[in-house]
């Protein structure tokens, strides 16, 4: 068992790996550096606080319940922050990206992906330029928080309405990743107006982005549910 887990963290380590090749120069939309007011910035880190607390204690919680999950944990975090600092040009000179969360959501929840996204989104507007300090607060509670909400409820439902694996893990990958978008949407729009010009910018090519992304991480899942399934099984994901 453990040499089949090594060879399912080796595959998704590929994959990352390759993915990451694509991540030099990333912009894609996270809310750059300044686009917020002080007041609105403040209010969105003081919004995410408290989940993220919860997130230390739920990451905890989870190794305790399945101590060889760590490499597991780890490996989520990359798949976020390989697959959110791509850059794919949209309409209007903006860009989208991935979000990579709903793996992590699925196989943690959604307090540990509050964790890792905002480990994720903080090295990528350290290391990349890619979103900003000041606007990390809102930063994380789309992508961080909103959007692994959404797919581990996603899954949750379809898997107790007894839909396949392969389904219920797609449908939380694109939802979430979807409603990421919308609650940026809400974010600018609020202050500069228009959001639902925001909205139809954005889902030109964010709804594409969002059905790979499903797919992907299906096929992540299925060698995850292939290799390490007793750690799924102590996560409780099966």
């Amino acid at each position: 068992m453990k040499t089949t887990s090594t060879r399912a963290i080796q595959a998704m380590a590929l994959v990352i790996a390759l993915l990451g090749l694509t991540t030099m120069n990333a912009s894609a939309m996270h809310i750059a550096e300044g686009m917020l007011p002080v007041g609105w910035a403040i209010g969105w880190g003081a919004v995410s606080v408290p989940f993220v607390v919860a997130g230390f204690f739920a990451i905890k919680k989870k190794i305790e319940q399945a101590p060889r999950a760590k490499i597991l944990l780890a490996m989520c975090g990359a798949f976020a922050f390989v697959l959110s600092a791509l850059k794919i040009p949209s309409v209007s000179g903006s860009c989208s990206h991935p979000t990579g969360v709903g793996l992590g959501a699925i196989l943690f929840g959604p307090l540990v992906m509050s964790v890792l996204g905002l480990i994720v989104l903080l090295f990528q507007a350290l290391l990349l330029a890619h979103g900003g300090l000041t606007t990390l607060g809102a930063n994380v509670f789309s992508m961080a928080i909103a959007g692994p909400i959404l797919s581990w409820l996603v899954y949750q439902l379809l898997r107790k309405a007894k839909a396949p694996a392969a389904v219920a893990v797609f449908a939380a990958a694109a939802l979430g990743d979807l409603f990421t978008y919308v609650v940026t949407s809400v974010q600018l729009g609020v202050i500069n107006g228009g959001m639902i010009k925001f909205l139809t910018i954005f889902a030109v090519t964010q709804i594409p982005l969002a059905i790979a992304e499903g797919l992907l991480t299906v096929v992540i899942f299925n060698v995850l549910e292939k290799y390490s399934k007793s750690e799924l099984h102590q996560l409780a994901v099966l």
